[in-house]
């Protein structure tokens, strides 16, 4: 199996193609004993070809990892962000493992609504390792899958003023015009426009 197939991609017709970097993010969602949850969030950097820091650093061998960084944030059911821990393995300049210092900003915060824009105005770029930074915005997805089976009853019963769930019409899935949409609340289901 290719590289595309494995993906869900079609292949490349009739071009060769040459690897120029690999990027890896994992991320894991936890439910711990003591009643809080977890997300861990991981992102390698590698290229198939030695590199060589634009500071001149010591070279990193091809297939080696040239960032390594580990993030994990703990939270409580409300999605309240009680501790942050960060790792930096491997990284191109001395002054990288600092990096993770300014997330404990974070503590405290609601993942929810508005989390882009905190994550901008807690975490300045000039301050923050960007890669730690950037596993910020899929690890509030991460999170929120992790406890969908916890939130999911949440979900159904939280309404707006007119008893409308608020779940519809915030993805594509929950459009009010969907499927779902007609067998969770079929009193709120609108048939698609142009249609009976």
């Amino acid at each position: 199996m290719t590289d595309e197939e494995s993906a869900g991609l079609s292949p490349a017709a009739e071009v060769t193609r040459e690897e120029l970097h690999v990027r890896r993010i994992e991320f894991r969602g936890f439910r711990r004993s003591d009643g809080w949850y977890e997300v861990e969030a991981s992102l390698t950097d590698r290229k198939p070809h030695e590199f060589t820091p634009p500071s001149g650093g010591h070279p990193v061998p091809a297939n080696e990892p040239i960032h390594d960084h580990g993030l994990r944030v703990v939270f409580d059911a409300d999605m309240v962000i009680r501790a942050v821990e960060t790792s930096i393995r491997a990284y191109p300049y001395r002054e990288c493992p600092q990096g993770g210092a300014t997330l404990q900003a974070l503590a405290g915060l609601r993942i929810g609504p508005g989390w882009g824009g905190e994550i901008r105005r807690r975490l300045p770029a000039e301050d923050t390792c960007t890669h730690l930074r950037e596993m910020l915005i899929p690890l509030a997805t991460a999170a929120f899958q992790s406890m969908h089976m916890v939130r999911m009853q949440w979900l159904q019963d939280d309404v707006d003023a007119q008893g409308k769930p608020r779940k519809i019409d915030s993805c594509y899935a929950y459009a009010a015009s969907r499927e779902l949409v007609k067998q969770l609340w079929p009193a709120f289901h609108q048939p698609p426009a142009g249609k009976p």
